[in-house]
């Protein structure tokens, strides 16, 4: 059994892998940062995204994945929003905006249509002869 080292994709130190992506200094700067952030919008209810940034210190990126991940609830701080992953619409929960989300579920609704009306391999086979004899016809007569 080898040893399960790696980079942190964070601050770039080696690392023992354990149940997280990150190494234990990361972690701790991460939970720090997520400490920051609740406080913040406990105080500081009507805050934005950016503001909640700008005070705070802590990336955008990183708020958003506390968002993504459960972590923060945008539903104590309502002018907080992100971007829809597909248009960039302000969003304030999933990750597409609700017509990106219509649209994919129509393109998905498509695509099950197409499949279904498509003929299944054994519809195919079972219209066709199982065999074939040179000089017969499909119905096993002789061909003239």
């Amino acid at each position: 059994m080898g040893l399960n080292v790696g980079y942190c994709p964070r601050c770039g130190k080696l690392f023992s892998r354990s149940y997280h992506e990150v190494c234990a200094n990361c972690v701790k700067e991460i939970e720090e940062q997520y400490t920051l952030c609740r406080d913040y919008l406990k105080e500081n209810k009507y805050a934005t995204l950016s503001q909640l940034s700008e005070e705070t210190g802590v990336p955008m990126k990183q708020i958003l994945k506390f968002i993504r991940e459960g972590r923060l609830a945008t539903t104590d701080a309502p002018n907080i929003t992100y971007p829809c992953e597909s248009c960039g619409t302000p969003i304030r929960e999933h990750y597409l905006c609700p017509n990106c989300r219509d649209r994919l579920a129509k393109k998905i609704s498509r695509v099950q249509q197409d499949i279904g009306n498509k003929p299944s391999r054994s519809d195919k086979e079972s219209h066709e002869p199982a065999f074939r004899f040179k000089g017969h016809a499909q119905d096993g007569r002789e061909g003239h």
